[in-house]
């Protein structure tokens, strides 16, 4: 089993978890975490298997994926762990599956832009990994250099910095991601698994943007099946990466989900 990087945001035991979406890592959400940790909520946040400083596994697996988060949830919380699982993008079927099989360790789940079904829009990833793979990373003289480089292929400036952010230096420039087996799995990421009769029956908030096509209204019934107190909001003005478009709104969200589920548990807050 994939051993998993996590990094503790704010004091005490952690209210949330967030699992990142692909080529992304935990400190993606720092900005949400510390927004949270201010309202006295702490955020743990993991790297995924074959992200950032977590281990790289042989093949891609999500079941393989939410074992590895149940797992090291149980391990540092036990399994009264009471989270509130916050997943976006391969992050949220992780989290929608971690709460399907470990509903235990999930107090509520929040999904962002993603929907428990195939997610065909993981292909406008394949030119991505093409101008990963095609940096010549010996000529590299620094990450500008890497960036100017790049920049013909990934013309956006937030996509490339997002990529770029897995570019490390140490022991000579590599990719710390495990590009070559995500590069080849893409279909695998795309896909959703089995998941027999399960359902979770937590509170469930689907945050989705506006401008963003990965969630269609043909997910409406599978979601509702699978998580049957799911409740859906549609962030405005935001595309697929609504943290990032819009993190103002995804703080409040959230915080309403903790709020609610300290009260729904008789929690009292100053």
């Amino acid at each position: 089993m994939a051993s998993l990087h996590t990094e503790l945001v704010g004091d005490g035991r952690p209210r949330f978890a967030f699992l990142p979406g692909l080529f992304g890592r935990g400190r993606n959400w720092s900005q949400v975490a510390q927004a949270l940790a201010a309202a006295g909520f702490a955020s743990v946040l993991f790297d995924l298997p074959d992200h950032g400083q977590s281990a790289w596994t042989p093949k891609f697996s999500y079941p393989g994926m939410a074992k590895a988060v149940a797992s090291k949830i149980d391990l540092r919380l036990g399994s009264a762990a009471n989270l509130i699982l916050v997943g976006h993008s391969m992050g949220g079927k992780v989290a929608m599956l971690m709460a399907l099989n470990h509903p235990e360790l999930v107090s509520a789940l929040v999904v962002i832009d993603i929907a428990p079904g195939a997610s065909d829009q993981v292909h406008t990833f394949t030119p991505l990994v093409a101008a990963m793979r095609s940096l010549d990373l010996d000529a590299l003289t620094s990450r500008a250099d890497a960036d100017e480089r790049m920049r013909a292929a990934v013309p956006d400036d937030a996509v490339r910095l997002f990529l770029l952010q897995n570019l490390r230096r140490k022991g000579g420039w590599h990719w710390q991601l495990n590009l070559a087996m995500l590069g080849h799995s893409l279909q695998q990421i795309g896909d959703w698994p089995d998941t027999g009769d399960a359902t979770y029956p937590g509170p469930v908030l689907w945050l989705t943007g506006g401008r963003s096509d990965y969630v269609k209204p043909e997910h409406v019934a599978i979601m509702t099946r699978l998580f049957p107190a799911v409740r859906h909001h549609v962030v405005a003005d935001a595309g697929h990466w609504v943290h990032a478009d819009q993190p103002q709104a995804v703080i409040e969200a959230l915080l309403a989900v903790a709020v609610a589920a300290d009260s729904d548990a008789g929690v009292s807050r100053p």
